[in-house]
């Protein structure tokens, strides 16, 4: 049973899996951030893997992002969604609402963000790394789902854990970056060099630090962490139908767009 789709994201998406079977492949980049579940959803077989461990074992910076993906390649998974809850930076982007994201800027700074070494170089190409085929999938599936969803958005990725300075949160909000976020990256650009299809939802649970000024709301309240765990839990009926509207569009095992010949450029 070759998985449809491979998801990484929270832990309430096991709810969605049924006929579940456990895998926890070791690969040379050591092992994923828990053991992956295999089931199936609506008749679909899905691998579905918590990106932060099954009780939130890792920091952003110390996932093993490299392992997750190789993990899901390694049980044939070819199309990778990627769901992650974000803090929004523009007026227009609600709490509430969904993201299609379709670049990034990336301020982390002790991520391993590579597969390549010197014996084995390779240049990939993150003009556009996100998977255009399957955010199209994405986008279909928001709609079909009734969310208010937004078909593009740029995200900063920030070290973490901790949030943002109010100075800083004005500065990216400035800069006209959309949803702010500590996990897309390097998780994007590793999907890319191993040629796998990915694309990311993102479900919007506050406004960063700068709150007052992105809500426009005298009362708001800058982020934190329970504040996020209050929001994404309050938010899921509803990001479950998406997820189950995102499998329901996905056809077939991939490969048929760019993303699978990523590096026949690439390589030094």
């Amino acid at each position: 049973m070759t998985p449809v789709l491979g998801i990484i994201g929270g832990t309430g998406f096991y709810t969605l899996l049924d006929d579940v079977k456990e895998f926890e492949p070791e690969t040379r980049y050591g092992k994923p951030s828990a053991p992956i579940s295999v089931g199936k959803i609506d008749g679909k077989p899905i691998a579905f893997l918590p990106r932060h461990g099954k009780n939130h074992d890792y920091l952003p910076s110390d996932v093993p992002y490299m392992a997750n993906l190789a993990a899901l390649k390694s049980l044939g998974v070819s199309q990778v969604l990627g769901f992650n809850t974000v803090g929004s930076l523009q007026r227009d982007y609600r709490r509430g609402d969904f993201v299609v994201t379709n670049q990034f800027v990336d301020r982390t700074r002790r991520r391993k963000d590579t597969i390549f070494n010197g014996a084995q170089g390779g240049h990939i190409s993150s003009a556009y790394p996100y998977c255009d085929r399957l955010r199209d999938t994405a986008v279909k599936a928001l709609k079909k789902a009734g969310a208010t969803a937004h078909s593009e958005g740029t995200v900063v990725v920030i070290e973490g854990p901790r949030f943002s300075s109010a100075a800083e949160s004005r500065w990216f909000s400035q800069q006209g970056w959309h949803t702010i976020n500590m996990t897309q990256y390097p998780e994007v650009v590793l999907a890319r060099e191993m040629e796998l299809c990915y694309t990311n939802i993102s479900y919007i649970t506050d406004y960063d630090v700068a709150a007052k000024e992105v809500a426009g709301e005298e009362d708001a309240a800058p982020v934190s962490h329970h504040g996020v765990l209050r929001a994404f839990a309050a938010g899921s009926p509803m990001v479950m139908d998406v997820i189950r509207s995102m499998v329901a569009e996905v056809d077939g095992h991939g490969g048929n767009c760019a993303c699978a010949s990523a590096l026949e450029e690439a390589l030094t």
